[in-house]
């Protein structure tokens, strides 16, 4: 299959990197201080925001301090293998002038930085949880990446390893390739599923980059 674009959109945690043990560490630790052990342990974490998430499982008046504490941890988190690159990160964003592609992810922006830079990826252009107002599912981070690189979204593809990112690039108009890297294949939604982005390949040219899997 081959899908024609003038930009490509990035999730980050689970499509471009790796952070489910740091994730997992971390959120177990601030729900045991928050005293949510067992309300957590019923939450999906993977693709939503840390706000969202927080405020399913503390009372409102603590939800910004209770934020700051789990960014915080995650961001420590970093330095001592919190991330890592997933297959074919590299490669294909090597591939892209950096004007066609973005990061939009669910993460705030310090915590983003921190984890694109322990990789070495420097997005030209960064949507993160502190740049919209409602988060994926939400549309809204995947039509300000558009606006940003001033593209139609109609030929922007979505890259994504979670439902809710999916659902948010299907929202935007957008196509979407699901990485199975968190989810099993049948649970994703999307114009192209594959294993992660060493099964796909980019071609460059002035008006259109075409994504093929490889063969």
């Amino acid at each position: 299959m081959t899908i024609h674009a003038q930009a490509l959109l990035f999730d980050n945690d689970g499509t471009l990197v790796s952070s489910l043990d740091s994730v997992e560490r971390c959120w177990t630790l601030w729900a045991a201080e928050y005293g949510v052990t067992e309300e957590f342990a019923r939450v999906e974490l993977h693709g939503r925001t840390a706000a969202d998430i927080v405020a399913d499982l503390v009372p409102a008046h603590l939800v910004p301090e209770a934020v700051a504490r789990v960014e915080q941890l995650e961001v420590e988190d970093v330095p001592g293998g919190g991330v890592r690159l997933l297959p074919g990160t590299t490669a294909l964003l090597d591939s892209l002038p950096a004007d066609r592609w973005a990061v939009v992810t669910s993460a705030t922006r310090r915590l983003a930085e921190a984890r694109l830079d322990a990789v070495g990826i420097r997005p030209k252009t960064l949507i993160a949880a502190d740049d919209v107002s409602r988060g994926k599912p939400d549309p809204e981070p995947y039509l300000l990446a558009a606006r940003r690189l001033s593209v139609d979204p109609a030929r922007c593809v979505v890259f994504e390893d979670a439902p809710a990112g999916l659902q948010a690039g299907r929202a935007a108009g957008m196509a979407t390739v699901a990485l199975a890297t968190t989810h099993q294949a049948d649970e994703l939604d999307a114009d192209l599923v594959v294993p992660d982005l060493s099964a796909l390949s980019a071609l460059v040219t002035d008006h259109v980059v075409e994504i093929s899997t490889r063969r």
